[in-house]
């Protein structure tokens, strides 16, 4: 993937002499350690009267802050370290956006659910891949390209299809926010659940967690 775990360090140390560093660190670790693809995103900027405006500079922006800049130049798997810092010089400020429907789609549920149903999946010794945690309180569960596209699949074939269900898929054409970014004008974006190098770039199928994830999300809501 480009880096070792040495050389991860060895950027970190590094980067702290440069601009930005924190946010070209992350982006050097995602496309070098993990294997994603990164974008760099708009930010939300607050405006008068309580407004929240987008970098972008589209007065009618539908997305503040949780898009990726037209202008951006997308960074591959295993991108270097003077790559991303070319990229976020270019954007300055930019957010950091993991392209979904590549290395992995995403199953997003609220964060009571997504708690819950993480310690249920680790007492059941099930594979688990990353989980994300919104500053808007949503879990976001990291599994294999094509969830999105199987989710009503696998829900009429678990008897949950008929469910209100608050159980969202991302998959090709969406984007992530990735840690340590803002999420809109909210807040920073956390791991839940971090990377692994076991699990990063082979998140588990979702037919392993759905089952969990539905019945979880269905008590939430009684």
């Amino acid at each position: 993937m480009g880096f070792t775990i040495g050389g991860i360090r060895e950027i970190r140390s590094g980067s702290r002499r440069r601009a930005r560093s924190s946010e070209i660190s992350a982006v050097a670790e995602y496309t070098g350690l993990w294997g994603w693809d990164v974008a760099p995103g708009a930010r939300a900027v607050r405006a008068g009267s309580g407004r929240t405006d987008c970098s972008c500079g589209a007065a009618d922006c539908p997305s503040p802050g949780a898009h990726p800049l037209a202008f951006g130049e997308e960074l591959p798997a295993g991108a270097t370290w003077e790559k991303a810092g070319v990229a976020w010089a270019e954007t300055p400020g930019a957010a950091i956006l993991l392209p979904v429907g590549r290395t992995f789609d995403i199953l997003d549920v609220p964060e009571a659910a997504g708690r819950h149903a993480l310690a249920r999946l680790e007492r059941l010794g099930l594979p688990l891949g990353p989980v994300t945690l919104t500053p808007t309180g949503r879990a976001q569960f990291f599994v294999a390209p094509g969830a999105a596209a199987q989710l009503p699949d696998l829900l009429y074939r678990m008897g949950w299809d008929d469910a209100a269900l608050d159980l969202r898929p991302l998959g090709t054409g969406d984007h992530l926010t990735a840690p340590p970014s803002d999420l809109g004008g909210r807040g920073p974006v956390r791991w839940l659940r971090p990377p692994t190098l076991d699990t990063a770039d082979r998140p588990p199928q979702a037919r392993l967690m759905v089952g969990i994830l539905a019945y979880v999300c269905h008590r939430s809501a009684v």
